[in-house]
């Protein structure tokens, strides 16, 4: 009596079955994958964002499709900051960006209709994707003293797809990747831009990691790209590390026929559902300001954590870690002594250490591991010690 579209294997694997055995044992869990900022001993303004929460406005409903105005006009000075030329009217409010992808693809989208998505990256999109009868076809990150676009791999995915009778709608980047920490290049964009322009395509640029990048540079945001039809997504959860205030965007930009379109497309859309509460639209710009109190504590966790990384694996070979440019989160490289996933659950029975296998977002190869960069500092610096001990003991 249930859809095929849900038909998820939802099994415990080996990984999960390890930890739940772990913790049920009352052993000890050093946890290096930790991606809830508001658990990992940040300092938040409390009364100052309960406050923006209790006005009275918040208890008149008014229901307009888009997001309030004054809401919408919070975060297009965001992007004002980075030099975008965002107006209110280009965005829609969305509870979070997961449901921001449901509009895009149920815009775009016919059922099996392809949209293309880079390998390695979230696990998360097959889901997503196979709620909305979308068909998810993968391409190439490779790695090279930093991760670039296999540009083939894109083109071969789309005449691949398209010979098989299906039509490619979007590219999808995440900018900076989760896990890899990889910013999409001005010449990538561009690249990207014109295939898409070319071939009836948009792109969706997942933006949710774009301020915290690590070498100082300010990476240009995809809502200034008017080279394609392109949808930008960002929200609070990562900007102001507040997944609890569900209020996320989609920024659209491009040719003016097309994101005229695409707009009046997603207004429909967006009343079907109304979904976004009101109390946190008033305080959306209260809670972005938010930023410059969180943001400098999350940078100085990552990049402590990160010198705490590089100086553990400085004395010695085995373990390497691949470069990074953003975001949250380190890609190990580590032996392959088996499947990613047998030593991920070997390091936790052995040492206490939760790190993420690779596989989880798609990594081809075995050999690598992920660590999160918002743990705690202590906790992170035993971890990774112990992760490198036991590679060593092999």
């Amino acid at each position: 009596m249930f859809s095929r579209r849900t038909a998820w294997d939802l099994s415990p694997n080996r990984y999960s079955d390890a930890l739940a055995a772990h913790r049920h044992a009352g052993r000890e869990v050093l946890d290096l994958t930790a991606s809830n900022p508001t658990s990992v001993g940040l300092t938040y303004p409390e009364s100052k964002l309960l406050q923006s929460l209790s006005r009275r406005e918040a208890l008149r409903y008014e229901p307009i499709p888009k997001g309030m105005h004054s809401a919408r006009q919070a975060v297009a000075a965001y992007y004002a900051e980075k030099g975008s030329r965002l107006l209110a009217d280009d965005l829609i409010l969305t509870a979070g960006t997961s449901e921001a992808y449901s509009f895009l693809f149920r815009l775009l989208c016919e059922v099996g209709d392809a949209v293309l998505v880079p390998q390695p990256s979230y696990p998360l999109f097959d889901f997503l994707a196979d709620l909305n009868d979308v068909k998810l076809v993968p391409y190439e990150l490779v790695y090279d003293h930093g991760w670039q676009i296999d540009f083939h791999s894109l083109r071969s995915a789309i005449r691949r797809t398209q010979s098989g009778g299906a039509r490619c709608r979007a590219v999808l980047v995440v900018h900076p990747n989760n896990p890899t920490g990889s910013y999409v290049k001005a010449h990538e964009a561009c690249e990207l831009s014109e295939i898409c322009a070319a071939n009836d395509m948009a792109i969706i640029a997942d933006e949710v990691f774009l301020d915290y990048a690590l070498q100082g540079q300010r990476p240009a945001t995809f809502a200034s790209n008017d080279a394609a039809l392109t949808f930008t997504l960002s929200g609070l959860s990562k900007i102001s590390a507040l997944p609890p205030m569900k209020l996320a965007w989609i920024a659209c930009s491009g040719p003016e026929s097309l994101k005229a379109e695409a707009l009046a497309r997603l207004e429909v859309i967006a009343d079907t559902y109304l979904s976004v509460g009101t109390p946190v639209q008033w305080a959306v710009a209260a809670m972005l300001a938010e930023r410059s109190n969180i943001q400098p504590q999350l940078m100085s966790r990552i990049r402590s954590n990160l010198d705490v990384l590089d100086q553990v694996l400085a004395g010695q070979q085995p373990c390497t870690r691949l470069a990074i440019e953003g975001g949250w989160y380190a890609v190990l490289r580590v032996p392959v002594l088996g499947t990613d996933e047998e030593m991920a659950v070997a390091l936790l029975r052995e040492t206490g250490v939760l790190l993420q296998p690779g596989h989880f977002y798609n990594f081809a190869p075995d050999g690598h591991l992920i660590a999160s960069l918002i743990t705690p500092r202590e906790e992170f610096a035993e971890g990774i010690r112990r992760m490198v001990r036991y590679v060593l003991d092999r």
